[in-house]
């Protein structure tokens, strides 16, 4: 296997000019074949609305998305891609499906029919008990204000709600609107009430979770998958959030037996900073946010640590440390199991209660036992602590928790009895860990941090501040060791940056004082939003000249988002429209009035972070592991959070600078990077690197914390320069040398050079900040 390129598809519906279908995919298969790839890897290929961007919120998980080309479509590319010796890898999506529009899902709207007498009753996670909060029916926070119940319309077997439809009941249907409503299986409510019985993705309302750990919903959700397998149209699958599910462990155990042990299954399982993946996995490894963690910082220069932390707390108010990282991610997870996912916290405390046998917890008010169970929550370090692997993570944190709040321990007594029991309460509460793990790390906390953002991503540890050459070499050898098969990943469809962005503020490491001195000339208007959104200017700005409308539409577009996901002074549902106005001024009046003063300071930084972007690339094509190239990233991209980072890829430009390449003119940065990546593919399937051994390469002399090295198995090493600005200023690497192991060794980036023995650094690297050497036979 040389590298996977991730294809984001979409329909014509929601926009034509961005759509991306089977037949597109099909016709770039030679521009794929000679980049060196060995599968595409496709987002999901299953039934979603029309109008879906991204596909994760499929509607019919028994069909192909008629949007993409269908059945037809699927096998016609698949077929074409075998033929020409790529394989296919699909994403799905078990945890949940999609129901903001009910009329499409039929199973939803059965569901809504007949309520419990449905067949599809039990393929949702939904609470029927009398105490609920609907009365027993199922809740759907959908109303507008309280009283809006009067906006109901009968229109038919329809019960209208503006431009929302829900079916009626058969033999219901006389009377007013609210007398039909009152006789449903399900309750339209208000939705700041919080009122929401059946279990969604993480919380949002239009995605509402499956039962997989029940065999027939296993079969009838996977059986278009068993299809395609019999076809032998697909060679590997990837699991979309397995860690939402009830049973991780068996649901993956289940879908290793239909796939079999030949075909490639990975999971986006995000992993702690310390968290093993658990080797009793029937998996080949995640889609690779660990490693991404390790390629971005390794390149950081961890001694500005200081400087950019007293940066951050002069302009924030707050401090910005390991201590503090953790106690604001804390606080905030509180926040969201508190409100947000109040409902779900309700849901398991009641299982807690039901699940024990031994004990009425009658000294234990339902008051305390949610606040308990959301301390336990937030302070959970993982996403769920339920793999054997992790067997002592929840015991201590029940242990710290009792520590710090002795008045807690009856209710710890009657949380870890439930838990014990291995029942309903044991399986919520690492669903709900895992919500609140995500909402109130990644989709908050990670938007509030702004001492170096380019190291908030899903995965991340902004609060280590980088990572050392020696973690990062222990990990690698690591991955070879025990999952050599994993992905490893630079870019995704959910990162809140793209690699070169993120390579660009991490240059900043190298030029502190001037970024201090940069933040210190403009004015904020808010310190803690401004110095975040600062970063991300600095990262898309472009090399030469200023920003067009282009970039400046989706600086404003990215900063709504952002300020709405921080949640301080706005949120997506109690908007501050004076507060964003003020920010959107702000980044105009930063780019009309200080766009010499960035220009100039992007300028210092920009060759920098294109040294690092590609160093960075060039270590995951060559390192354990499986790398992923995410759509259009053969180019420098300036891509922000979703939907930015989905834009249409121009792949006629891409195969037509691959020509240019291929005939040796490389002369621009993007000729450079394509020709990197793909003379890496070609030398990684050359010398079949799948599961090699890894040593690390270390320099020696002045800058030798400057240089990352490694050695795959006897016959490839590969040198990239870490710290690039430093090296400039340093008037360039001077005594630094690497001794090579015996023998002969082609740089296959400099066309034939050959190296033997202790090498001078300013010789390797004299034409680049990379060298891909290969021993000569």
């Amino acid at each position: 296997m040389s590298a996977t390129y991730r294809l984001q598809l979409r329909g014509p519906s929601s926009d034509p000019s961005q759509a991306f279908t089977f037949a597109d995919a099909e016709a770039r298969i030679d521009y794929f074949v000679r980049l060196g790839v060995s599968h595409l890897y496709l987002s999901p290929i299953l039934t979603a609305p029309p109008e879906s961007t991204h596909n994760y919120d499929v509607v019919d998980p028994t069909t192909v998305n008629p949007e993409l080309g269908g059945l037809e479509g699927l096998k016609s590319l698949a077929e074409s891609a075998h033929a020409a010796g790529l394989k296919i890898v699909v994403d799905i999506v078990p945890n949940h499906v999609g129901v903001d529009d009910p009329s499409l899902n039929e199973w939803w709207w059965d569901v809504l029919k007949l309520g419990q007498e449905s067949e599809f009753a039990n393929y949702f996670d939904i609470d029927w008990s009398a105490d609920n909060g609907a009365g027993g029916r199922l809740g759907l926070p959908v109303l507008g204000s309280e009283d809006d119940i009067q906006a109901l319309e009968i229109d038919g077997d329809i019960l209208r709600y503006y431009d929302n439809e829900f079916p009626i009941a058969p033999g219901t249907g006389e009377g007013t609107p609210q007398e039909v409503h009152d006789r449903q299986h399900y309750r339209l409510m208000f939705w700041r009430d919080g009122i929401i019985n059946y279990r969604r993705f993480f919380s949002i309302n239009g995605l509402a979770g499956l039962r997989q750990e029940d065999p027939v919903v296993f079969e009838h959700t996977h059986r278009i998958l068993n299809q395609l397998l019999a076809a032998d149209l697909i060679d590997g699958v990837r699991v979309d959030h397995p860690d939402g599910l009830a049973d991780p462990f068996g649901y993956l155990e289940n879908l290793r037996n239909l796939i079999g042990e030949d075909r490639w299954l990975l999971i986006e399982k995000i992993l702690g900073v310390s968290e093993p993946l658990d080797p009793r996995l029937s998996v080949n490894g995640t889609t690779g946010y660990d490693a991404l963690r390790e390629f971005d910082g390794v390149f950081v220069n961890r001694n500005s640590v200081r400087e950019l932390s007293n940066v951050a707390e002069e302009w924030t108010g707050s401090k910005w440390d390991y201590a503090a990282f953790e106690l604001a991610e804390e606080e905030l997870k509180s926040d969201v199991a508190r409100f947000e996912l109040a409902a779900e916290v309700r849901r398991l405390a009641r299982a807690v209660r039901a699940d024990n046998w031994s004990t009425t917890g009658e000294s234990v008010s339902d008051d305390l036992l949610e606040e308990t169970l959301v301390g336990l929550v937030a302070a959970m370090p993982v996403y769920r602590a339920d793999y054997q692997s992790l067997s002592r993570v929840t015991s201590t944190i029940l242990a710290k928790t009792l520590t710090r709040y002795p008045e807690r321990a009856d209710a710890l007594d009657l949380i870890s009895s439930a838990l014990l029991a291995r029942g309903e309460a044991n399986t919520r509460f690492a669903q709900v860990c895992g919500a609140v793990m995500a909402k109130g790390v990644e989709d908050t906390a990670f938007y509030r941090g702004s001492r170096l953002i380019s190291l908030q991503e899903v995965g991340g540890a902004p609060g280590r501040f980088g990572v050392s050459l020696a973690e990062y070499h222990m990990l690698q050898a690591e991955r070879v060791r025990l999952w050599p098969g994993t992905m490893t990943a630079l870019t995704t469809h959910d990162t809140k940056r793209g690699e070169d962005v993120r390579s660009r503020i991490t240059a900043i490491t190298e030029v502190r004082e001037e970024f201090a001195d940069l933040c210190a000339a403009i004015d904020y208007v808010d310190g803690m939003t401004c110095h975040f959104l600062l970063q991300n200017i600095i990262g898309v700005w472009p090399s030469q000249g200023q920003p067009g409308e282009d970039v400046r539409e989706r600086l404003h577009e990215y900063a709504t988002k952002a300020m709405r996901e921080t949640g301080v002074r706005t949120t997506w549902f109690d908007v501050d429209e004076e507060f964003e106005t003020s920010i959107h001024e702000w980044i105009d009046r930063v780019i009309d009035d200080h766009g010499q003063l960035i220009g100039n300071f992007v300028q210092l930084i920009s060759h920098g972070g294109e040294q690092i972007a590609l160093s960075k690339k060039l270590l995951q094509l060559m390192s354990p592991g499986i790398p992923d190239i995410y759509q259009g990233t053969e180019f420098f991209t300036d891509s922000l959070v979703d939907p930015d980072n989905r834009r249409k890829v121009d792949f006629d430009a891409r195969l037509d600078t691959l020509d240019r390449v291929s005939r040796g003119d490389i002369t621009t940065p993007d000729e450079q990077r394509l020709s990197l990546i793909a003379t890496a593919l070609r030398v990684r399937a050359h010398w079949d690197l799948d599961g090699e051994s890894y040593l690390p390469v270390m320099a020696k002399g002045s800058l030798y914390r400057s240089i990352v090295g490694m050695l795959r198995g006897d016959n490839v090493i590969t040198l990239v320069t870490r710290r690039p600005i430093t090296v400039e200023r340093a008037g360039g690497w001077g005594d630094t040398t690497v001794v090579l192991p015996e023998g002969l060794w082609e740089d296959q980036l400099r066309g034939g050079t050959i190296w033997q023995g202790e090498v001078q650094l300013k010789d390797v690297f004299a034409d680049r900040g990379q060298a891909l050497l290969t021993r000569m036979k």
